[in-house]
């Protein structure tokens, strides 16, 4: 289990600093910061730790003027920082050599030096940063790795620097008021920037020297001293579709020697390009969001939940053409409530929605977490806010799915107030990160109603309740069916009436397990067929063992 850590300067219990906190943090521990400023550089050499804000993102700063070092310096290991103010005099504020770093929505600036440094190897992670001043914004060498909508403005120098080889993405990104140039690429550099929105550069926007290769896509570079984007001798690459306005002549320079390709962007306006003009769409995946809904339907019964998701999956595009449009979009919560009986699919749309929200490029991994009360409810006052807050820090950039929910509240289960601490505890972080996750909770539609009123802001924070119905006979004959194809079983002749009629008269109770009792049925048909088979007295034949027979439901039900 992961280990949490709280940092705080007056609660009790806490540790003052985080680098006290540091110092007893196992590999892998989660540090959650409370709001306020902590005056200290942090050493993270060859540390797996995530350092994350416990409020909002903004409300912590780590300030490391005074200290003569990086305020933040990793050299290996796998760090994470989200929701961090990171401030720093003449040294970079985060440094990092070496091992992996991610980023996310922090706020970085720096004095005379630049903000982030990524070097010797790295690979970094950086979605949502906002560097508001440095010698120099971002440094790239001899590294790789992926920026998206970061921000970068008010540097002395050059905004964004790739160099010695070093290979990142650049995508969504919005660089501005650089002293010098706006992205400067050299010594054999071969980044992708991609749909960036480079302006109002002391010199030119996007400069490319010394044997480097960029694959420069659909950017907007306007408003520059110098020319647009100048590309030097021995130089290669690509640039494609990206559009100059307001820039010193010519727009976009291809010196003598250089080998670039160059393909004019199309008549009729400027690229969607920067952090607003990119918005959500990063990465989305058109053809798995089409695979998906494909899988959704092929799953038998369902048709009111399909059709719920279907247009909630239909609002997210919506929004995406409204944010490219120019026009307003509203927040929109992702999270989910479920409600039905057991063995109807809870489990298996859930992990569809993950994968779709990953596809739309809302969810950075769509990856699924499944918990229930034993995950979020400790032994004693306190220790359930640090497991819920655990779990929870796990599963961002995914789907939380909390199954049987409805024993955390205090009609459900012993320990009734530890589950409503752990209750309290999700409320504040589904809105804290409510861009970042989806949370859904699942259980008997009856109990999920008193679990909504265990707390009074619970309920606000869904965006939708689906239903999922019993399956009729039909359709549970239809389960047995696909599971028995799936293995290499058919069902005999006269075996299909057979089930109709056995799933038509059992007792359909909140208990009933629906494709639970139809995998179940399958497995007591197997073990009848295994013993008729034995029985022959002769090596069964391949259609006989693939087969299974009236008889086998039987002994099945007997």
């Amino acid at each position: 289990m992961v280990r949490m850590l709280t940092v705080s300067p007056d609660r009790a219990g806490a540790c003052p600093t985080i680098t006290d906190a540091l110092e007893i943090a196992p590999d892998d521990a989660v540090i959650s910061i409370e709001p306020g400023v902590y005056a200290e550089a942090l050493r993270l050499d060859g540390r797996r730790v995530r350092l994350v804000a416990a409020g909002e993102a903004g409300s912590v700063t780590v300030d490391g003027r005074a200290t003569g070092r990086p305020t933040v310096a990793c050299a290996g290991g796998e760090v994470l920082l989200q929701g961090l103010v990171l401030q720093s005099a003449d040294h970079p504020a985060v440094d990092a050599a070496g091992g992996r770093l991610r980023m996310e929505r922090c706020q970085v600036s720096a004095g005379y030096a630049a903000a982030v440094s990524v070097r010797d190897g790295a690979r970094v992670e950086a979605v949502e940063v906002t560097v508001t001043g440095g010698q120099h914004g971002l440094v790239v060498s001899d590294a790789g790795g992926t920026i998206e909508q970061c921000e970068i403005r008010d540097v002395t120098d050059d905004g964004i620097i790739v160099r010695l080889g070093a290979d990142p993405t650049i995508r969504n990104c919005t660089v501005s008021n650089a002293g010098f140039r706006g992205v400067y690429v050299y010594q054999a550099a071969r980044p992708t920037i991609e749909r960036c929105d480079v302006s109002g550069t002391g010199d030119a926007g996007i400069v490319v020297a010394l044997q480097s290769s960029p694959t420069i896509v659909d950017c907007w570079v306007h408003d520059t001293r110098g020319v647009g984007i100048d590309v030097g001798r021995g130089c290669g690459g690509t640039i494609e579709g990206s559009h100059t306005e307001q820039t010193a002549a010519p727009g976009v320079r291809l010196a003598e020697g250089s080998t670039t390709v160059f393909r004019a962007a199309e008549a009729g306006g400027r690229p969607l390009a920067g952090v607003s003009g990119g918005g959500g769409t990063v990465g989305q995946d058109a053809q798995k969001v089409e695979e998906l809904l494909a899988e959704l339907d092929s799953m038998i019964g369902l048709a009111g939940v399909k059709a719920e998701v279907r247009s909630l999956i239909d609002e997210i595009q919506v929004n995406e053409w409204r944010r490219h449009a120019g026009l307003p979009v509203g927040a929109v919560s992702h999270h989910l409530i479920f409600t039905g009986a057991p063995g109807t699919g809870k489990t298996t749309v859930a992990r569809v929605y993950g994968q779709l929200l990953k596809a739309l490029g809302v969810l950075p991994n769509g990856q699924f977490r499944e918990v229930s009360r034993r995950d979020l409810v400790g032994q004693y006052i306190g220790h359930t806010a640090e497991k819920t807050s655990s779990v929870f820090t796990e599963a961002l950039g995914g789907v939380l799915f909390i199954d049987e929910a409805y024993t955390l509240s205090r009609a459900g289960g012993a320990g009734g107030d530890f589950g409503q601490e752990a209750i309290d505890t999700l409320v504040k972080l589904m809105e804290d990160h409510r861009d970042q996750v989806a949370v859904i909770v699942a259980g008997y539609t009856t109990e999920m109603a008193a679990f909504l009123d265990a707390n009074s802001g619970l309920a606000s924070r869904f965006a939708k309740t689906l239903e999922f119905e019993n399956y009729s006979p039909v359709q549970l004959v239809d389960i047995v069916g696909r599971i028995a194809r799936n293995d290499e079983y058919l069902l005999a002749d006269g075996l299909a009436d057979g089930l109709l009629e056995w799933f038509g008269q059992i007792e359909r109770d909140q208990n009933f397990g629906n494709a639970r009792e139809a995998r179940k049925l399958l497995e007591g048909m197997r073990k009848a067929q295994s013993g008729r088979l034995r029985a022959l007295g002769r090596m069964p034949s391949r259609d006989d063992l693939r087969t299974l027979v009236l008889d086998d439901l039987l002994v099945a039900t007997r």
